[in-house]
């Protein structure tokens, strides 16, 4: 039920992946080594002249998370879901450029707005939508040292962002837009009545209230806007909508069923598809393109579960599907901290700084050690992402919680930082909607 484990022969040559018990066998052996913690992978001790089974790697890319599943023969032996840092990226870049910003109206002389001198190439993404493209590939090309795949099929789903704005829109208004016509002010005094959302007061000067404030990571696109009269404007603050009506549950389902859902994740997916595709071409793999609709068509067919690894199974032709797992390896992309030497304040003013110096004793902030402690008030074994100080005395954060002032003389490494955390799934699905279906009857 377990993940298969990745296989290499001692030239590192990518084999068919092998069971879990299988690898087990061969460790104790010494037939093979461990080569890498996440994902597990093993290297046998000798050269193997055998072909290995070719295997199809499929992708569901998403705004949040991509479902990856490798597949031998549509069985499934591998799955992973990928959560992307997206929103964190464009956080980071927000509060930075607000800083900066800020620092300059404070203690330098104007200076003329130079926007218009600024260009950009051809196929340029936001930082935030690069990034779910590059740490895709960086994941596929790990696979492809891994397993040997012959054949890649990425989901190419293309989200038409008004007509779930409109379901009923056709003909001219597709080149007209949603707000042909209409200034935003003036759009919403017509949608809301010209009336307080909050007290529906009518008849006196309405403002424009963010629903979901901005301060709080809302958006200014329509369907985050509402009317409000000053008094409730002024009540309601930067609290989300769901806070300033928590003792209204009518009036927020009213408000909330009137106003429409941002689609701001539709649009990434819309804006990453092409670019993603033109980068797998590169690596020489055929690549295959498959709709969203075939993906949803085969999962209600096959009758599985709506998750990120299964829709990714499910990609492309899909007549069968045997699933051999039901524990997906998790895999969050964390980064690699901030390269920024001399930290900041909420105010933009130098409060801290940092060392040039990250590697410890052999170890740098971010490992995941083993640490078997055989003395003093801290005996046992420890096994977590580590802190590390440049006086020996690491922190280990475990499962448990966090451990302070271990000696760096009791921990062994195990994986190295690569800016990614990983969790492998403990939760089982139904034996109705997964088991009783698809895994062979000696193995549910």
């Amino acid at each position: 039920m377990s993940n298969q484990v990745f296989v290499l022969d001692a030239h590192r040559k990518p084999l068919t992946p092998c069971t879990p018990g299988m690898a087990r066998s061969l460790l104790k052996a010494s037939k093979a080594a461990v080569f890498r913690q996440y994902p597990f992978t093993i290297i046998l001790k000798k050269e193997a002249p055998d072909s290995p089974q070719s295997l199809t790697l499929k992708l569901d890319p998403g705004s949040k998370t991509t479902g990856i599943a490798l597949l031998k023969d549509g069985i499934l032996i591998w799955a992973a879901q990928l959560t992307h840092r997206g929103s964190a990226i464009r956080d980071a870049l927000l509060s930075r450029r607000q800083l900066r910003r800020g620092r300059r109206n404070r203690k330098t002389r104007y200076r003329q707005a130079r926007f218009m001198n600024r260009s950009r190439p051809d196929g340029w993404l936001a930082p935030s939508l690069q990034h779910r493209v590059d740490t895709t590939m960086t994941w596929v090309n790990k696979f492809v040292r891994l397993a040997p795949i012959n054949s890649i099929v990425q989901e190419l789903v293309r989200f038409d962002l008004q007509q779930m704005e409109n379901p009923e829109i056709s003909g001219i208004e597709y080149q007209q837009g949603s707000l042909a016509g209409y200034e935003v002010r003036e759009y919403l005094l017509e949608k809301f009545n010209r009336t307080c959302i909050y007290c529906n007061a009518k008849n006196i000067p309405l403002q424009i209230d963010h629903l979901h404030p901005r301060s709080k990571g809302g958006s200014d696109r329509i369907s985050n806007l509402g009317l409000a009269c000053q008094t409730c404007n002024l009540a309601k603050g930067n609290q989300l909508i769901k806070d300033f009506l928590s003792g209204k549950p009518d009036k927020l389902k009213r408000i909330l069923n009137q106003a429409k859902l941002p689609l701001k994740d539709a649009a990434a997916v819309n804006s990453t598809r092409w670019e993603l595709f033109n980068a797998l071409q590169q690596t020489d793999i055929p690549v295959t393109t498959a709709s969203g609709g075939l993906t949803k068509f085969n999962r209600t067919r096959l009758g599985v579960p709506k998750t990120h690894w299964l829709d990714a199974a499910c990609v492309g032709e899909t007549l069968e599907l045997t699933v051999l797992t039901a524990h997906p390896l998790s895999i969050e992309a964390t980064g690699h901290g901030s390269r920024q030497m001399c930290g900041t304040d909420r105010f933009g003013f130098p409060s801290r700084h940092r060392s040039r110096r990250q590697i410890h004793k052999g170890f740098q902030t971010g490992d995941i050690i083993r640490a078997v402690v055989t003395s003093g008030k801290k005996i046992g074994i420890y096994v977590g992402r580590v802190l590390c100080r440049a006086s020996g005395s690491f922190d280990i954060a475990t499962k448990t919680g966090r451990v302070s002032g271990i000696s760096h003389k009791y921990c062994q490494q195990m994986h190295k930082k690569d800016g990614y955390n990983y969790v492998i799934r403990s939760k089982r699905f139904k034996a109705t909607q997964v088991a009783a279906a698809f895994l062979p009857k000696s193995v549910a």
